[in-house]
């Protein structure tokens, strides 16, 4: 919100100088708001819209929707205090997308992993009450793909993770047959880019595209294992919808990939 309070501001040309006094308040404050470091009324918002000469009604109104919520209304503010603020981020990216786009190379998208599969992953050097809390994080987030309404997903998992016997391979067979459970759900496309794929577009970079509810608040999450980061800038969104277009097209049909992880459990 934050950002996108910026954006109208510099496109109108205007200074922080100027929309805080129209606020009544100061220029570091209004930076405190804009980094969202701040909290800001929907009425506040409104009143810089219409400063800014701001024609978008859909994005203002998703910005006013975005200053209603407060921490602790969300099952993911329970773990604050246990996990990265990174992690948190991701789950409420999911919460409010009206859509999901993520590929994985090297591991089973987090939403689909069984709880041994993330215990073997994440369970070296991590202290056990962390390691439960973020095992049972990461089984929560599937709320998203259960709920009445779910969030469409479009799930796109390289082979060479498919074959990574992470935990061994009693975990790593359960993994796959848990994989192909939620290729079954309604909102899920899964599609699988097998070794036979050559040349892999983006140096094999997982990726995590949110859509917003208006495209200004795409979001894309950079995955690595020194922690992630998210990019919202547009020329940034545009590149990441163009290459998850090109990875796309090397992948396998939802039916072909399930008989691939059909064959690679046969083979564990």
């Amino acid at each position: 919100m934050g950002t996108e309070l910026r954006r109208l501001r510099e496109s109108a040309g205007k200074t922080a100088r100027a929309a805080g006094e129209l606020l009544g308040t100061d220029q570091a404050k209004m930076s405190m708001i804009e980094a969202g470091r701040r909290g800001i009324s929907e009425e506040r918002i409104r009143k810089l819209a219409g400063f800014y000469a701001c024609d978008d009604p859909a994005l203002i109104d998703a910005l006013c929707g975005i200053a209603r919520e407060r921490r602790g209304q969300f099952w993911w503010d329970a773990y604050r205090d246990a996990l990265p603020a990174s992690s948190l981020d991701v789950a409420e990216l999911e919460h409010h997308a009206t859509y999901v786009r993520t590929v994985q190379m090297l591991v089973v998208l987090g939403i689909f992993q069984t709880r041994d599969y993330a215990r073997a992953i994440f369970g070296n050097g991590l202290p056990v009450n962390e390691l439960e809390a973020l095992v049972e994080f990461r089984t929560r987030r599937r709320m998203v793909l259960n709920r009445a309404e779910p969030v469409p997903y479009k799930a796109i998992v390289h082979e060479a993770a498919l074959r990574m016997r992470y935990g061994g391979r009693r975990v790593a067979k359960g993994q796959l047959g848990a994989l192909l459970e939620a290729a079954d759900w309604p909102s899920v496309t899964l599609r699988v880019i097998p070794f036979e794929v050559e040349e892999i577009t983006g140096h094999a970079q997982s990726v995590f595209y949110a859509g917003g509810a208006v495209p200004q608040l795409d979001t894309v999450h950079i995955d690595s294992p020194f922690g992630g980061g998210f990019l919202d800038a547009l020329p940034q969104l545009v590149q990441y919808r163009e290459l998850m277009n090109v990875i796309e097209d090397t992948a396998l049909s939802p039916g072909e990939s399930r008989d691939l992880i059909n064959q690679i459990a046969r083979e564990m």
